[in-house]
């Protein structure tokens, strides 16, 4: 079992920055992909950005590479979602998720999934 909180998320201008964190606890260790996934409104979920556990190796979603940045800290067990210029395009409801494997996009692939935080753009 594997247990996800994220938290960071809230209001910001177009333009601003904000730091999303997820917390694991629990058998990290068999941990393969840790991901974030977003969920705007009628709209699918969709990955935002992604990195293996163990490597470091990172994927991000065309549209926010050059603005968010993904990154792990194995020691305290945390997986960071660095959010640069924010546009109107990214308010939505921002999932951590975790998976055994070595995957990336399907969401159906992740293991277990953290509660969301919210985060919304003013223009």
């Amino acid at each position: 079992q594997v247990h996800l909180m994220e938290s960071g998320g809230g209001l910001v201008q177009a333009g601003g920055s904000l730091r999303l964190s997820c917390k694991l606890s629990g058998r990290t260790y068999s941990l393969w992909t840790m991901g974030w996934f977003r969920q705007a409104p009628d709209k699918e979920r969709e990955l935002v950005a992604a990195i293996t556990w163990t490597t470091g190796s990172t994927n991000l979603a065309d549209s926010v590479k050059g603005r968010f940045t993904i990154s792990r800290d194995g020691v305290k067990n945390t997986v960071d979602l660095q959010m640069n210029n924010l546009k109107p395009g990214d308010p939505a409801v921002y999932y951590c998720a975790a998976s055994f494997y070595n995957t990336w996009y399907d969401p159906k692939t992740y293991d277990y999934w953290g509660q969301g935080t919210a985060v919304t753009v003013s223009s």
